[in-house]
């Protein structure tokens, strides 16, 4: 291949690849984030609220009931230890997509913080990678405190849960990339109906409380589908030690889902800052 026909298939990948041509100018988006957040920690706080209610309402009192349960592999937990990584992978989803859905939104067509942002040595591609790393990281700030109450709790019985966070920041990663993907198609605050729509469900019936195995058999490959079961099945065998190769299973399917939704990002940014 002579070096005409190099250039034009290097832009081609340049455009496709999602990331910031310099050494890494999305992380000052970060870092403006952090600042901003330095006076609003309370909205951090309350953010892994909900999960942990609902572990302590539904995981203690329903579990005061409900003695153990069967796992989809045959393991025999306690209630508690069977909701509580399903309710880490529901905390790292709430955390990312709460940040790069309504925050992005807000940025993007009322504050003018993009345009700004463009007026700096920055891109559109560094915008996708900086919003989408600290949904990140607040998603994993919500996923560690989890942890650290449910493991108080009894909830987690094996080793392997030392993985669990890294995991909880891979679902994030999912979730944040494609809530950001999916914010670049928002018109106004009532389009955010269909992420309730699409959030609540699958919060409430990925496996979450009850084992796929209850489920008919055609809701069963529905549930499947949802990217919060792969990351409860994921943060589960994690937490339960019930680890297998279909643990990479899951993995592939969130990595995918997440590649997508960064590309599908980025590209969508290009297109609405600088057209």
């Amino acid at each position: 291949m002579t070096t005409t026909q190099q250039a034009p298939t290097a832009r081609r990948l340049a455009r496709a690849i999602p990331m910031p041509a310099g050494a890494g100018l999305a992380r000052m988006l970060v870092e403006r984030n952090i600042t901003s957040f330095r006076h609003g920690w309370i909205a951090l706080v309350t953010g892994f609220a909900e999960p942990v209610f609902y572990m302590f309402s539904l995981g203690i009192g329903i579990g005061a009931l409900v003695r153990t349960v069967t796992t989809d592999s045959g393991l025999t937990v306690t209630y508690p230890q069977f909701v509580a990584p399903a309710l880490l992978a529901a905390s790292a989803m709430n955390g990312a997509v709460m940040d790069s859905t309504f925050n992005v939104f807000f940025k993007l067509k009322y504050a003018k913080l993009y345009d700004a942002v463009l007026a700096t040595p920055m891109g559109p591609r560094d915008v996708a990678v900086g919003e989408i790393s600290w949904s990140l990281l607040r998603g994993g700030m919500y996923s560690a405190a989890f942890l650290v109450i449910a493991l108080l709790a009894g909830a987690v019985r094996s080793w392997w849960a030392l993985l669990a966070l890294p995991a909880a920041v891979f679902i994030g990663f999912a979730f944040a990339a494609v809530g950001m993907f999916a914010t670049t198609f928002m018109r106004s605050w009532v389009d955010f109906d269909y992420i309730t729509l699409a959030v609540q469900p699958m919060f409430l019936f990925s496996a979450t409380f009850f084992p796929l195995s209850t489920y008919p058999d055609a809701l069963q490959w529905v549930v499947r589908a949802t990217p919060l079961y792969h990351g409860v099945a994921l943060e589960r065998a994690l937490t339960l030690g019930d680890v297998g190769w279909g643990v990479l299973g899951h993995v592939a399917y969130l990595l995918v889902l997440g590649a997508v939704g960064v590309v599908g990002a980025a590209r969508r940014l290009e297109r609405l800052l600088l057209s």
